[in-house]
């Protein structure tokens, strides 16, 4: 059974070849399309200010990440949490930019993290799924039905929650519509459960066409193939 891991990142600013770092990684498992529970989540040193612009956006200050711990302390047990996962991310080049950017410092770097790990990109995904359309995270949320209304800041591990509820909902088909009444166990939204229609339901009436119908029909398909030179596909054989 595939394992997804999905991933999100703060930083101190929007450019790692500006020298800015990760301050915090949030990243949530699902398995079999279910959410296990298990997470990775940490606050990271970047031994620099954080720009003032990231700052209003993710709220997380210099003096709060000044007893955290550095990223090459992490680095192991964060590649151990996704090695061998699917990492979703939304926007991933950001992300992924970032990770190896701090791979990068590390001696010995430990490479890329495409190296370790399928990276697939949430908002890809979603402008082919909706193109023209906004898809940001929160309008995905508002498209989807997924409650963000704890997040007035942006935060890592939050943040990677929420994706991972679009990103289910986003490639899970048709959730909000079903055939006929639930069961108690499809009502608590079990998926494994397999709907059925009732044996006792009405036939569906089979309305046949009037001979007026029929004659319009043919008249018109006449219409068709004279303006198409005699390739109207419907008087086929």
């Amino acid at each position: 059974m595939s394992r997804l891991v999905v991933l999100d990142t703060e930083t101190t600013g929007l450019e790692p070849s500006q020298g800015h770092r990760i301050i915090e990684i949030g990243c949530v498992e699902v398995i079999g399309r279910k959410l296990t529970g298990n997470h990775y989540h940490v606050y990271i040193n970047p031994d620099r200010e954080v720009d003032a612009g990231a700052m209003e956006v993710h709220g997380i200050t210099n003096e709060f990440l000044a007893d955290k711990p550095r990223f090459h302390q992490i680095a192991d047990e964060f590649l151990a949490f996704v090695k061998g996962a699917e990492l979703v991310i939304h926007n991933a080049p950001f992300d992924v930019g970032f990770i190896n950017h701090e791979f990068g410092k590390l001696k010995p770097s430990p490479g890329q993290i495409e190296s370790y790990c399928k990276i697939t990109d949430s908002l890809v995904y979603a402008r082919k799924k909706h193109p023209g359309q906004k898809n940001s995270l929160d309008a995905l949320c508002k498209r989807y039905g997924v409650d963000n209304s704890s997040r007035t800041l942006h935060g890592a591990l939050l943040d990677s929650e929420i994706l991972a509820d679009v990103y289910l909902y986003m490639t899970g088909g048709q959730t909000s519509l079903s055939l006929g009444a639930l069961s108690d166990s499809e009502a608590e939204g079990d998926d494994s459960v397999i709907r059925r229609l009732a044996t006792d339901r009405p036939a569906l009436p089979v309305i046949m066409a009037t001979g007026d119908e029929l004659r319009l029909h043919e008249e018109k398909l006449a219409e068709i193939s004279k303006k198409s030179g005699g390739s109207c596909l419907w008087q086929a054989g």
